[in-house]
């Protein structure tokens, strides 16, 4: 995640990712700058993470690619949420949420 920047437990990387794109379709580098923009700078995820999570995701049918143009008109993949995706975003968003609910419990203890 970079010197400055946290580094992710397993599996984070895809949580986020989809999260991401539940806003809408993507190219990689917007999904790179969004995590970035969202969380305050904390989050830089590198090309090497980034796009090998992505074919992934698309072999698990979880997002789908297309190519087109970006803003300043070149040519990028795409990549959107699928229906599968999106249900795999909920299931584990709420695993997130009870993981974290969990930890921090066992951090407030006496």
């Amino acid at each position: 995640m970079g010197q400055e920047g946290l580094d992710l437990p397993q599996g984070t990387l895809d949580l986020l990712i989809l999260k991401a794109l539940s806003l809408g379709p993507m190219h990689g580098w917007a999904v790179s700058e969004r995590l970035h923009q969202v969380s305050q700078a904390t989050l830089q995820v590198p090309q090497g993470s980034l796009y090998p999570a992505l074919h992934r995701l698309e072999r698990r049918g979880w997002v789908a690619a297309r190519w087109g143009a970006s803003e300043n008109n070149r040519r990028a993949k795409f990549y959107e949420l699928t229906r599968l995706g999106r249900r795999q975003l909920e299931a584990e968003a709420e695993n997130w949420r009870q993981l974290t609910a969990a930890v921090a419990l066992v951090l407030r203890m006496a």
